[in-house]
């Protein structure tokens, strides 16, 4: 029971269940209280134990019923099922003793494989293909490719090599019998397929997963298929939740820092200098306050879909992010994004300004005249944005006055740098005026960028 728990977790994790040692701990106590005996009890145990939200409950209902749900072994019909019924019922009795007793001479030279085909002993086959999936390491398996290995690897550890031995000797003594081991050879290798196919499954989810999203990281957001825009949404909600879980709580600092000499020798004078009472130095910390200015023109509206859904993800993380979305003007999208679900936040925030022509001057315009006052000394400016305004006014200016107001202004170009500078793009001007200036192409990049900017307050 313990080796099964540890490959039911094992799978677990890789349909995306996070299971800590203590919970792992808790659910194998609860399993050997309930026993694995009623499967429905088990079952609800190990979900009430491991489970911390309605999705992952989800995902290890389905994980638990894949786990635990073996393939069926099916026994070949018998080979003289369509024989004729009719004849003297006394000679094909004395036929039958006969066949039987050298049917049960020539089994007892058979292998245990062929004879528990013969037998057509389902519970036995069944034991007999989960200890060589056992020993032919079935968990170990990662990626598709290693199907016919392992199922080569687990008929191997049944034994098929003797069983083709048994057929090739029964084929001029016993046909009969050969023709009901070769239908029973074609469903055990029908079997074992389905249960590679299923330990892939299992086991190999989080391989595949890993690598399409390390794929998915390195690839350019602007090109992607449509096929891929689904899996991207998916990996930056990964993201986002990384974020999430580095930085919504406090990180564990020294309680008292760096001991403070001169001021622990003054409070003490009283005492001759014994240090009953000490000081401690502290660091002072700015309170952290973000303005996140993106741009949801045609251009870049792929890319701005999901650098605001890590701008969604800054609003539970930081208590202080006011976002704004621009095209060919400006409005602020912090109520949109704090008060409705990712998905339902861009809709409203793509219908209202979004996929339109974009024209930064008019834009920065807006909001020196309604929002300037968001900036402050202790304020990070983030911009995400192409730089490109169709040859109108770039107004330069406002953007140097907003660095110039503000602790940082970080722009994050999602075009290549080589192409900055070419046409109508303005990014060399603006970038004169930032402090931080990076190329966000891949999701890799933006979460590098977003994270050394929340970082930089903790």
């Amino acid at each position: 029971m313990r080796d099964t728990l540890h490959r039911f977790f094992r799978a677990a994790r890789g349909a995306g269940v996070r299971i800590s040692p203590a919970e792992s701990i808790d659910a194998m106590r609860a399993a050997a209280e309930v026993g694995p005996a009623d499967r429905a009890i088990l079952r609800d145990a190990l979900l009430l134990t491991m489970a911390k939200s309605g999705e992952e409950k989800a995902a290890l209902a389905a994980c638990f019923d894949t786990f635990f749900t073996h393939p069926d072994f099916e026994t070949p019909p018998p080979a003289n099922d369509d024989q004729d019924d009719t004849g003297d019922e006394a000679g094909e009795g004395e036929a039958e003793a006969g066949e039987g007793a050298a049917s049960g001479q020539e089994s007892s030279e058979l292998g245990a494989l062929a004879q528990m085909l013969l037998a057509q002993d389902r519970a036995a086959i069944t034991a007999a293909l989960s200890n060589a999936a056992n020993a032919a390491g079935l968990t170990n398996i990662r990626i598709f490719t290693q199907r016919g290995l392992f199922s080569s690897r687990v008929l191997e550890q049944l034994g098929v090599a003797q069983l083709r031995d048994d057929i090739d000797a029964l084929t001029a003594s016993n046909p009969a019998d050969a023709e009901r081991l070769t239908a029973g050879l074609g469903s055990l290798r029908e079997t074992v397929s389905e249960m590679v196919s299923q330990a892939l499954l299992l086991y190999g989810r989080e391989e595949t997963e890993a690598l399409r999203n390390e794929i998915l990281r390195s690839a350019p957001m602007a090109r992607l298929e449509q096929r891929q825009i689904a899996q991207m949404r998916v990996l930056i909600r990964q993201i986002a939740r990384r974020l999430r879980e580095r930085f919504s709580k406090p990180r564990k600092r020294q309680r008292r820092g760096h001991l403070d000499v001169r001021r622990t020798i003054r409070r003490n004078a009283a005492w001759g200098g014994v240090p009953f009472l000490t000081a401690w130095k502290r660091r002072h910390r700015d309170k952290p306050k973000i303005v996140a200015i993106c741009d949801v023109s045609g251009s870049v509206a792929q890319v701005s879909d999901f650098f605001l859904l890590l701008i969604h993800s800054l609003h539970e993380v930081v208590s202080d992010v006011r976002s704004f979305a621009f095209s060919g003007n400006l409005i602020e999208v912090s109520a949109m994004l704090e008060n409705n679900k990712p998905e339902e936040a861009m809709k409203q925030i793509m219908s209202a300004v979004g996929f339109g022509s974009s024209d930064y001057g008019r834009s920065l315009a807006d909001f020196e005249k309604d929002f300037m006052s968001a900036v402050t000394p202790q304020t990070t400016v983030i911009v995400l944005g192409d730089a490109r305004s169709n040859n109108l006014d770039p107004r330069a200016d406002i953007l140097k006055r907003i660095g110039e107001r503000s602790k940082r202004l970080v722009w994050l170009n999602p075009e290549n740098r080589v192409s900055w500078g070419f046409g109508d793009s303005e990014m060399p001007r603006y970038a004169t005026f930032c402090n931080v200036v990076r190329q966000c192409a891949t999701a890799q990049q933006l979460e590098r960028a977003v994270s050394d900017i929340v970082a930089a307050y903790q």
